[in-house]
């Protein structure tokens, strides 16, 4: 049987490329190259008679990964300074997802979609998916180490992971089209990240159910998302023991914790929308990341909250600062609740870190 044209047509084309660079076009983008020539060439032999937007269905391992926080980053920082941050921060996304045959679907503001399966399938499109997702938050420490050094705010970022059937193929008009994935597997995913915290990797139960024997993750937690009757098994990702990789979130979690008795307010969060009713309650500890909150309103793990409280070491009135509930317990009647904070200003940040620190000095 004849070769097919384009793919010698891409083979000389990676040779002039790797000529005149010093390197040929990564894997991800020699084959949308190859897809490239053979829609200008028409190569495809089925072009004739295939309608113009056709697809298929592919079982795809969906990463998204979010950087949490950086909204209020935004609205402190000079654009310029802003912009350098986040084409440093997906840049250096990009070489990782580059390096594992991913292929980068879309870039979503601070967000970034990342699909293994597509368009050619590999038996271990899970695993590099998941070794992936961990090299992005072991970057994500080098980078905020980098920023740490030249005085610019930390980044975190969550992912969410699953691996599902979806509907693959080019979507859109003859004025503009895209190749993407749709479906309720890719939703689902969407839903995942949410359900990250900074720093974290969520996976799905059908993507552990893929890798059970390749990684080592927390035992499963129940949660209700948009769109699902019943509650959905996530699990958290910890580490591939066989390359020895480790997702660093203990590092991001570490600070002293001290004891106090602050008054605070918090308001629940339900699909994104800050409820109107406000709750007082009363910080027990606090950390650089995190609270622990009492209150007699019972909470769930992973509500999302917003917080209000005053630092009175500091003269500071800690706004706008987002959590989520990671640990409950019920105690002679009160609730007590583990929050982590997912989302604050660079100000509020630094404030919460020097009444931290002050107490600290206070006790030593």
């Amino acid at each position: 049987m004849k070769d097919d044209p384009s793919k010698e047509a891409t083979r000389r084309l990676q040779t002039l490329i790797a000529r005149e660079t010093g390197a040929p076009l990564k894997h991800a983008a020699e084959l949308e190259m190859e897809s490239i020539i053979k829609h200008a060439c028409g190569a495809d032999s089925s072009a004739s008679t295939a309608p113009e937007h056709s697809f298929v269905r592919r079982e795809v391992t969906i990463l998204l990964a979010d950087l949490r926080g950086f909204t209020s980053i935004t609205a402190t920082l000079p654009a310029g300074m802003v912009i350098a941050m986040l084409n440093r921060c997906l840049g250096r996304m990009n070489e990782i997802v580059s390096r594992h045959h991913g292929v980068i679907d879309k870039f979503m503001g601070d967000s970034i979609m990342v699909l293994f399966g597509v368009p050619s399938e590999h038996p271990d499109d899970v695993k590099r998916a998941l070794t992936c997702a961990i090299e992005m938050q072991l970057a994500m420490v080098e980078l905020n180490n980098q920023d740490r050094e030249e005085g610019m705010p930390e980044l975190f970022m969550g992912i969410g992971i699953n691996t599902g059937s979806v509907m693959a193929g080019k979507f859109g008009s003859n004025f503009y089209s895209e190749y993407t994935v749709i479906g309720d597997e890719v939703n689902l995913a969407s839903r995942i990240e949410a359900f990250s915290l900074r720093g974290q990797v969520l996976i799905s139960e059908n993507t552990f159910n893929h890798c059970r024997d390749f990684v080592k993750v927390s035992d499963a937690m129940e949660v209700f998302v948009k769109g699902k009757a019943q509650p959905v098994k996530l699990r958290e990702l910890y580490a591939i023991p066989s390359l020895n990789l480790e997702v660093p979130r203990k590092e991001v979690r570490r600070s002293h914790r001290m004891e106090v008795k602050l008054p605070c307010t918090f308001n629940l969060i339900v699909n994104k929308i800050v409820m109107p009713r406000t709750v007082s309650a009363t910080i027990r500890d606090i950390g650089y990341h995190g609270v622990l909150l009492e209150s007699d309103h019972p909470l769930n793990e992973l509500d999302d909250l917003k917080l209000e409280f005053d630092l009175p070491l500091v003269d500071f009135k800690a706004t706008d600062i987002y959590a989520k509930a990671v640990k409950i317990k019920r105690d002679d009647g009160r609730h007590f609740a583990g929050l982590e904070f997912t989302s604050s200003s660079p100000d509020t940040n630094m404030k919460i870190q020097l009444f931290v620190q002050l107490l600290v000095s206070a006790t030593a």
